[in-house]
C-alpha cells in the first residue's frame, strides 16, 4: 500500500496577528503527532506548516490511507481471579473478555486460548487480538479534533453556525474567529472529515482584492502553495512570506541610497507578516520638522501604533522616510503611499506636542507629585520608593567613588521616576527613562546625571547594554536591588512562569553589572544596604534573596558553557565578590584538567565527610603530636606550599594558586594510606582532625573542590 500526500487547510476570518506564527506552528504539528500515533503517517513524514492572515494550513507527506492492523496483547487478570478451582472462567473474566468484543460463542474455547505468563509472583491472563488499523477517513477527523482543542488560542470566539447543524442560527461553536471553509487532500482525493459545521472540499479562498479567480481550487495536496499564489495572490508559508518582506524592505533602503536601512526589530517584522498576505513595500515620508522630537518617540510610534519601517542613516539617527509594508499591488500606488503619509502625521504631531509640553516644567518641579502616585499597597508611594532608591545610591556611590560619585547618584535617584508623571511617558510607558534622560538635558542637569536617568532601567533584557557611567550603575543597581529586596521582603515571590515584578530580569542585571563591571563590593553588603532602606516596612529577606540571585547566577552560567560541576564547586562557597566568579572558574576547569584533579577532589570529599563529625575541629596542628611520617610529609608540605598559594590567591592569581596546591597530591594520598585519622589516643585524633582541617581551608579558598569528583 502507497502512500500519499496530505494538505489540510482551515480558511477563516483574519487571525490575531501576535499569536499566528505560534497558532500555524501548533496546527501543523499537532496534526502530524495525531496522524503518527495512529499509524497514518511515516515518522519520517516531512510537515510544512502554512499561515496567512486568513488560513492555517499543514502539507505532510506520506500519509497512509489506511494504518497496518496491529497486534496487541492486553493483560487481563490473575489466573487466582479469572479461573475457579475446576479451571472454568469466573464471571469476571468472561465480562472483561465481553468488553474487549472478544468470541464467547464458546466461552470454554476462548478461555483456553487464553496465554498464561508470569507477573510479578503471581501468573496472569493475556488476551490476544488484531486492532484493526484507522482509516485516513475516521483518522483525519479525531485528528483535526484534538489539534483544535488543544491550539494555544489567545482568546477564544463564540459564534451561530448557519448551515450543516441542528439548529441554524442558534447552534455555536468555539474558535479564535469564525471559520469558513476546510480543505482537505489526500493526494487528488478529498478527505471526507468536518469541523466546526464545515465539510471538506478542494477549494479555499484567495486575496481579498487580487485573487485571480475565487474560489480557488487546488487539484493536488503538492500544488497548494504554487495554486495560491498563481490563482490565489496569496503566499501561503509564513517563512517565505517573510522573508520576502525582508528581501523588499532591503531592496527599498538600497534604492533611496545613502546607506539608509530599515529598522531591525524581529518581532515587528513577524507581526507585520501576519497582517498580509501579498507583500508589497512603499517608500513614504514626513516632515523633517518631526525630527527635532527624539527618534525614540517617533520610531515607537511608528512601529507600534503604525507597523511601519522607520529608516536609520548610517550614524544610526532617524531619517524622514520610512517603509511601509502593503496588502495590495496597484499599478499606481500614489495614493497608498499618500494615505499612510497623512495617518502617520497626526501620530507624530502628537508625539511633538507631549515632547514641547512636558519640556514646560522641570523634572524637579514634578518629584513631590510621586507621593500621590501609589506604587504597592504594602510598600508605598512612588515617592517613598525614591527615598529608598536614594539611600541605596549615595551608600554605593561612596563604595564605588567617594562623595562626589555619592551626591551625583543621590540627584539622578531624585528625578530618575519623574518622566512617569509626563504626558510622553503617560502615552508610551516603553520610554520612561529614556524621556527623563532628554528632560534632564532640558532642565541643564549634567551629563553624568542625564546618562544615568536614562540607564537607570538597564539592562532591559537579555544582552542590553549596562550603564554607560558610574552614576548610572548606582542608580540602576539601587533601583533593581530596592526593587527585590521590597518584593521578597514582603513575601512576593515569582512563582512558575509568573513574574510580573519582573524579579528574576532584575537579579540577573545586577549580576551583569556587578560581573562585567568587576565592582569592589560584595553582595551581602548591598543586600545588606538596601534592606535597611526600608526600616521596619518589611521582613529581613536577605538569606532567600542571596539564595534567589545566585540560583540566577548558577543558570546564567551554564548558559556561558560552564559544566555543572565546575558552577557547584565555585557557588558552594557564595563568593561575594561576584566580580572573582569567572576567573575562579577559568582557574576550576585548568585546575580539572591537571593529573592530580581527581585524586585531590576525591581527597577533599573525603576530607569533607570526616569533618562532618568532627565540625569543631581546630585548624591548628602541635608538630609534637605529628607521630607517623606519612602526617609528618603532610604537614611539612602544607608548610611549603600554603603560604605561597595564599599569596596567589591573595593577588587573584587563583589558577596559579590551584596550581601549587596541586602538588600536595602524593603526601595526601598517603596520608590516607597510612594514617589512622581516628585514632583511639584523644589528642592524636584531635590532632589529626585539625590537620585535615587545615587542610581543607587551605584547598578550598578558591572553589569546594569536593563537588568535582565523580
Amino acid at each position: 500500500m502507497t502512500t500519499q500526500n496530505l494538505l489540510v487547510e482551515l480558511f477563516v476570518e483574519e487571525l490575531p496577528p501576535k499569536a499566528l506564527k505560534k497558532l500555524g506552528e501548533a496546527f501543523a504539528t499537532q496534526l502530524a503527532e495525531q496522524l503518527r500515533a495512529m499509524g497514518l503517517a511515516d515518522a519520517n513524514s516531512v510537515v510544512t506548516a502554512y499561515a496567512s492572515p486568513r488560513r492555517l494550513g499543514a502539507h505532510i507527506s506520506h500519509v497512509w490511507i489506511k494504518a497496518v492492523d496491529k497486534a496487541v496483547q492486553q493483560k487481563l487478570m490473575p489466573v487466582s481471579v479469572g479461573l475457579d478451582g475446576e479451571g472454568k472462567p469466573t464471571p469476571a473474566l468472561l465480562k472483561k473478555l465481553q468488553a474487549l468484543g472478544a468470541d464467547l460463542s464458546d466461552p470454554l474455547a476462548t478461555v483456553a486460548a487464553l496465554k498464561r505468563q508470569p507477573d510479578g509472583k503471581a501468573q496472569a491472563l493475556f488476551y490476544d487480538s488484531l486492532v484493526t488499523g484507522s482509516t485516513l477517513d475516521t483518522g483525519l477527523q479525531k485528528a483535526l479534533e484534538e489539534t483544535l482543542a488543544r491550539l494555544p488560542i489567545p482568546k477564544v470566539m463564540s459564534y451561530q453556525l448557519e448551515s450543516d447543524c441542528a439548529l441554524p442560527g442558534w447552534t455555536s461553536v468555539n474558535f479564535v474567529r469564525p471559520a469558513h471553509a476546510l480543505l482537505a487532500l489526500h493526494g487528488c482525493t478529498v478527505v471526507p472529515v468536518s469541523v466546526l459545521g464545515l465539510r471538506a472540499g478542494n477549494s479555499t479562498q484567495g486575496h481579498r482584492f487580487e485573487a485571480a479567480c475565487s474560489p480557488v481550487v487546488i487539484d493536488h495536496a503538492d500544488h497548494y502553495a504554487e495554486v495560491l499564489a498563481r490563482d490565489g495572490a496569496v503566499i501561503a508559508s509564513f517563512a517565505e512570506r517573510k522573508a520576502e518582506i525582508a528581501r523588499q524592505l532591503a531592496q527599498a533602503a538600497a534604492r533611496i541610497g545613502n546607506g539608509v536601512r530599515p529598522i531591525e526589530d524581529d518581532a515587528l517584522l513577524d507581526e507585520v507578516t501576519a497582517l498580509v498576505e501579498r507583500p508589497n513595500v512603499l517608500v513614504c515620508e514626513f516632515e523633517k520638522q518631526f525630527l527635532d522630537v527624539p527618534q525614540e518617540c517617533l520610531i515607537l510610534t511608528m512601529k507600534a501604533n503604525q507597523k511601519y519601517f522607520p529608516l536609520l542613516d548610517v550614524q544610526g539617527k532617524l531619517t524622514h522616510q520610512f517603509l511601509v509594508v502593503s496588502n495590495i499591488c496597484p499599478d499606481d500606488a500614489s495614493a497608498v503611499v499618500g494615505g499612510n503619509e497623512r495617518v502617520v502625521r497626526p501620530r507624530l504631531a502628537d508625539a511633538k506636542f507631549f515632547f514641547d509640553q512636558d519640556r514646560k516644567r522641570t523634572l524637579a518641579s514634578r518629584v513631590d507629585g510621586l507621593s500621590k502616585v501609589v506604587y504597592h499597597n504594602k510598600l508605598g508611594t512612588q515617592g517613598e520608593r525614591v527615598q529608598r532608591v536614594r539611600a541605596i545610591a549615595r551608600a554605593l556611590g561612596w563604595q564605588l567613588g567617594g562623595e562626589d560619585l555619592s551626591n551625583a547618584a543621590d540627584v539622578a535617584a531624585q528625578l530618575a521616576k519623574a518622566d512617569l508623571l509626563t504626558d510622553m511617558v503617560g502615552e508610551f510607558p516603553e520610554l520612561q527613562g529614556i524621556m527623563g534622560g532628554y528632560y534632564a538635558r532640558h532642565d541643564g542637569e549634567s551629563l553624568d546625571v542625564a546618562y544615568a536617568i536614562e540607564d537607570h532601567y538597564k539592562p532591559r533584557f537579555a544582552g542590553d547594554a549596562l550603564p554607560r557611567n558610574p552614576v548610572g550603575l548606582a542608580v540602576a543597581l539601587a533601583d533593581k536591588l530596592e526593587t527585590l529586596v521590597g518584593m521578597f521582603g514582603i513575601g512576593n515571590l515569582p512563582s512558575g512562569d509568573k513574574d510580573p515584578f519582573a524579579l528574576r530580569r532584575h537579579a540577573l542585571g545586577v549580576i551583569r553589572m556587578l560581573i562585567e563591571k568587576d565592582l569592589p563590593v560584595e553582595l551581602g553588603s548591598l543586600v545588606g544596604s538596601a534592606t535597611s532602606a526600608f526600616g521596619d516596612k518589611i521582613s529581613d529577606p536577605s538569606a532567600a534573596l542571596t539564595d534567589f540571585i545566585f540560583e540566577r547566577l548558577a543558570g546564567a552560567l551554564r548558559e556561558q558553557g560552564y559544566s555543572a560541576q565546575e558552577v557547584d564547586a565555585v557557588l558552594a562557597l557564595r563568593p561575594q565578590r561576584l566580580g572573582e566568579v569567572n576567573r575562579r572558574l577559568v582557574a576550576v576547569r585548568a585546575f580539572a584538567a591537571l593529573p592530580e584533579a581527581a585524586a585531590l577532589a576525591a581527597a577533599n570529599k573525603r576530607i569533607a565527610n570526616i569533618l562532618k563529625k568532627a565540625p569543631d575541629a581546630d585548624p591548628h596542628v602541635s608538630p609534637v603530636l605529628l607521630h607517623e611520617s606519612a602526617e609528618k610529609a603532610l604537614y611539612a608540605a602544607m608548610n611549603e606550599l600554603t603560604p605561597r598559594a595564599n599569596a596567589e590567591f591573595d593577588s587573584g592569581d587563583y589558577a596559579a594558586s590551584l596550581r601549587t596546591l596541586a602538588a600536595l597530591r602524593a603526601p595526601v594520598d598517603a596520608f590516607f594510606d597510612d594514617v589512622m585519622v581516628n585514632a583511639e589516643a584523644l589528642d592524636l585524633r584531635l590532632n589529626r582532625q585539625g590537620l585535615l582541617k587545615a587542610l581543607h581551608m587551605a584547598m578550598n579558598r578558591v572553589a569546594d573542590l569536593s563537588r568535582l569528583a565523580s
